[in-house]
């Protein structure tokens, strides 16, 4: 499909490791991923520019072949400060099990937003996608002039028909079974209620119907077969976090590698216990405790919940971590990127055969 010729150069296999900001997509995570066929993204949310364009380095140093990197939007300032206060009085007691002070929630709501523009405009890198909303045209505008593919992170089809208005080269469709933020435009529960948000394969059906621009499926994929089927709803790739957060070139803490196929674990929820912002993680302690009575204030309370996160990591309790992660956790496979790179590709080929041989014994009966 002509649509589809915006991203196809940039892969061998239709397979996007997902950037996840807090570490584990790593450049030697990203690099090998690029290396073995797939896309490999780094994440500058949370960084500085400069340790940004640190990590671009470092990534070109390990690999010649295209790679993305996802930048988080600037948030509106208009937190409920009587309700960051409350929560803010609520943690006093974590702050002194872990021994360590909340942050201010006040630290900043733009993630140095211009300042990593300026970065990527200056040192072009093939792919910048976006989070938490849309640039504006003149910023995608800019990046097509630079040689750089845009990609947006949508949640409903309205979101993806805005970027696609706005000039993105792709979508990234991220469905409620995603691990980690959801990428919703807004962060206000009347409008997008936790958990109101749709299942991949719906979202990838009904935003083919709004949008001509490129799909990339994200939300839940752990195997090859679930590849096939986000590509025969119309996506031209699927984007992966969880199944790559436990690779050995991931950046994530071990513990929360080890959460991912552990027992004591079983179940994911959406909470914004950890970030004021809805977030897929295994549910733990924190989340069940403080969820429930986390108001929608993000970056706030990313900002004031980051020592205690640090601390327990510190600590060895994942009881007090946000393990992120997708529906699929409990699929999570222990390889080797490349080696989860040529698995994927080798069970996405036996997916499509089966799904041709389906349909020529339909055809002949």
């Amino acid at each position: 499909m002509a649509m589809s010729s915006a991203l196809t150069d940039l892969y061998r296999y239709p397979i996007v490791q997902a950037p996840m900001a807090g570490g584990a997509s790593c450049p030697q995570l990203a690099a090998t991923v690029s290396e073995a066929g797939g896309l490999g993204f780094l994440a500058a949310g949370y960084k500085t520019p400069e340790a940004m364009y640190e990590e671009i380095k470092q990534l070109r140093g390990l690999t010649g072949r295209h790679f993305g990197v996802n930048l988080f939007m600037p948030q509106p300032s208009n937190a409920d400060t009587a309700a960051v206060g409350a929560y803010r009085a609520r943690l006093t007691g974590e702050a002194a099990w872990y021994e360590t002070p909340l942050g201010d929630p006040d630290a900043g709501t733009d993630d140095a937003y211009d300042a990593k523009l300026a970065v990527l405009l200056d040192n072009p890198v093939p792919v910048v996608s976006f989070t938490f909303g849309c640039p504006t045209r003149a910023v995608l505008d800019a990046f097509a002039q630079a040689g750089t593919r845009t990609i947006v992170t949508v949640t409903s089809p309205v979101e993806a028909q805005t970027a696609q208005w706005a000039g993105a080269d792709a979508v990234c469709v991220q469905g409620v079974e995603a691990g980690g933020h959801q990428g919703t435009y807004s962060n206000d529960p009347a409008v997008d209620g936790m958990g109101a948000g749709l299942g991949l394969l719906s979202l990838i059906t009904l935003v083919r119907e709004y949008v001509q621009i490129p799909i990339i499926a994200a939300g839940g994929i752990m195997r090859g077969s679930q590849i096939a089927s986000a590509l025969a709803a119309g996506a031209v790739a699927a984007q992966m976090g969880t199944a790559f957060l436990v690779c050995p070139e991931s950046g994530a803490n071990a513990l929360h590698k080890q959460a991912m196929t552990d027992p004591l674990f079983g179940r994911t929820e959406l909470t914004r216990a950890f970030s004021g912002r809805p977030a897929r993680g295994l549910v733990n302690r924190f989340m069940r405790e403080h969820g429930p009575h986390a108001p929608a204030a993000y970056p706030q309370l990313h900002h004031m919940t980051s020592g205690l996160r640090k601390a327990a990591a510190k600590a060895g309790d994942p009881q007090g971590m946000a393990l992120w992660a997708g529906q699929g956790h409990r699929l999570a496979r222990e390889l080797p990127a490349a080696r989860l790179v040529e698995t994927l590709a080798v069970e996405l080929d036996a997916a499509r055969s089966e799904l041709g041989r389906q349909s020529q014994r339909g055809a002949v009966s």
